[in-house]
């Protein structure tokens, strides 16, 4: 059991927070201002009330009585296991994990980032303690999904693997993975590149976004489609990532498509902004 810190509370901090306080552990989540504060919070309550009317939870107030949200990174001095969940920048990152070293106290507690695509590694050297910082990578929907990604760099110590599997596997009831410190870790390398081959048979005229994913749907039984996975993911996000991949690879497949480019200029992020190939009903930011 972690007292547990969270950095962000979007889709997958709020996520994230909500797991680890399902799993009774206190948990602080810190966002840069008071309105993110108040919608990350929205967004953990609206999804523990849906789970407890489903009869997935007991109570979802005694679930929420174990999360504070504050906008003071101060306010992780005693964490003993900090995730980090902001936008997926790497300089903003970095300058993140700079600040959690000087500011968490325990000289035992696992910094840990849900990057999807940036170097574990260059976020470990910007710490005075590189052997206990990881990468923790939980999929969308965190309360549903069970996999989750454990990425050391090879400063990584071999207590701080095994204290992150415990949280995910023990604490969490999750299934751990283990991914080398590379571009995309297991599961965005695998399926970024099937989704931007997807993106590029629409610039192309090749087929519709409809009808591609429900040849996937249909023809292969997906859950879902290419394009509406990328919907769900963020169009933005998944730029990030193929940027990533095609830097470290500089392989042509991993380039982002000239149309998933323009379309992130363009606003149009997916179900986050309520269009991307498909049309959505907008998510609070």
């Amino acid at each position: 059991m972690h007292d547990v810190g969270v950095v962000g509370c979007g889709l997958m901090g709020a996520g994230i927070a909500e797991v680890a306080a399902r799993a009774e552990c206190p948990v602080t989540v810190v966002e840069s201002d008071d309105d993110r504060a108040r919608a990350g919070l929205g967004r953990i309550e609206s999804s523990l009330r849906r789970a407890e009317k489903r009869g997935r939870i007991g109570s979802a107030d005694e679930v929420l009585d174990r999360i504070t949200v504050s906008t003071d990174l101060e306010a992780l001095t005693d964490r003993t296991l900090v995730v980090e969940a902001i936008a997926e920048s790497e300089e903003a990152k970095v300058r993140l994990f700079g600040d959690l070293d000087r500011i968490v106290e325990s000289d035992t507690a696992v910094l840990a980032s849900n990057t999807s695509s940036i170097p574990i590694m260059k976020l470990a050297v910007a710490t005075e303690r590189p052997e206990q910082v990881l990468g923790v990578h939980f999929f969308n929907p965190v309360p549903v999904l069970s996999l989750v990604e454990l990425v050391p760099s090879l400063l990584t110590s071999t207590g701080t693997v095994a204290v992150a599997r415990a949280f995910v596997e023990g604490t969490l009831g999750k299934k751990a993975i283990d991914c080398q410190d590379r571009a995309g870790f297991v599961v965005n390398a695998l399926i970024v590149p099937f989704i931007l081959s997807a993106i590029r048979m629409v610039e192309s005229g090749f087929a519709s976004a409809e009808d591609i994913d429900e040849g996937l749907v249909r023809g292969c039984a997906h859950p879902q489609g290419p394009l509406r996975l990328a919907d769900l993911i963020g169009l933005d996000t998944t730029e990030a990532i193929a940027d990533s991949l095609y830097a470290e690879f500089k392989e042509p497949l991993y380039a982002p498509p000239p149309l998933l480019v323009r379309m992130v200029e363009a606003g149009l992020l997916g179900r986050k902004s309520g269009r991307g190939f498909h049309t959505y009903e907008p998510v609070a930011s």
